[in-house]
């Protein structure tokens, strides 16, 4: 796995992330009451599709570490927006660092790349090899594994202070991947669920707890990856 080491040391700054899983409103009455919210969240950014590739060694010690919740571990992922297949013009490599209740992520801009049908873990290795990637890290990612494509729709929000921010997210859908063939056929979808996530600095931590007391949810132990790869080869 990644050298968390050298990834500690290269990260800007870390944040908190709690997260919501709500199973018993939808996502618009999801967003009346954070519209309502004392901490006058407004949207910022505009709505979009956010699409995810996810890697892992051959012991899937990533799903494992995260659904254990290991202190220290890290998560690699390719990330883009918009369109799900088709050329893919600005994917950017993101390795989530986490560290106890605290998370970071390095982002690496990758070269474009096609995803249909005919991609496989040497189509990324490829891309890997072409983009502008410290050595160290590229060789760990040789070591990997093609395991989900996920996709989800999502809406941003910023307290009026500005030090705390909300993610809403719904319609995830779940793709099986591998290193040779990939039809996604094999898929998962999930549209009952709303993943609400606050993020915040350290610096804002005490205020925190005024956020989420407000809030008529449960925080939750959640991690799209975990739940793509339980769905699909785990919880048939």
């Amino acid at each position: 796995m990644m050298n968390l080491s050298y990834l500690k040391a290269n990260v800007n700054s870390f944040r908190y992330e709690r997260k919501f899983i709500i199973s018993e409103l939808n996502r618009h009455e999801v967003e009346n009451i954070i519209n309502c919210h004392p901490a006058m969240f407004m949207e910022i950014f505009q709505r979009r599709a956010v699409n995810n590739i996810y890697f892992d060694s051959l012991n899937m010690d990533s799903h494992y570490d995260s659904e254990c919740g290991t202190s220290q571990r890290v998560k690699v992922r390719i990330r883009w927006y918009d369109r799900l297949f088709g050329i893919i013009e600005k994917p950017v490599l993101e390795l989530k660092v986490k560290d106890n209740q605290l998370g970071s992520k390095i982002s690496y801009p990758l070269i474009p790349f096609m995803l249909d049908s005919n991609v496989s873990i040497n189509s990324f290795i490829d891309v890997f090899k072409h983009s502008n990637i410290p050595d160290v890290i590229r060789e760990e990612l040789a070591s990997m594994h093609i395991v989900l494509l996920n996709h989800y729709s999502r809406k941003y929000f910023q307290s009026a202070d500005r030090k705390y921010r909300l993610t809403v997210d719904w319609d995830m859908e779940y793709y099986v991947m591998d290193n040779v063939h990939n039809s996604f056929g094999n898929k998962k979808l999930d549209h009952f669920n709303t993943v609400l996530e606050l993020k915040y600095s350290d610096d804002n931590d005490d205020g925190a707890s005024d956020i989420t007391n407000y809030f008529p949810f449960r925080l939750s132990k959640n991690s799209k990856y975990v739940v793509g790869i339980d769905s699909l080869f785990y919880l048939r």
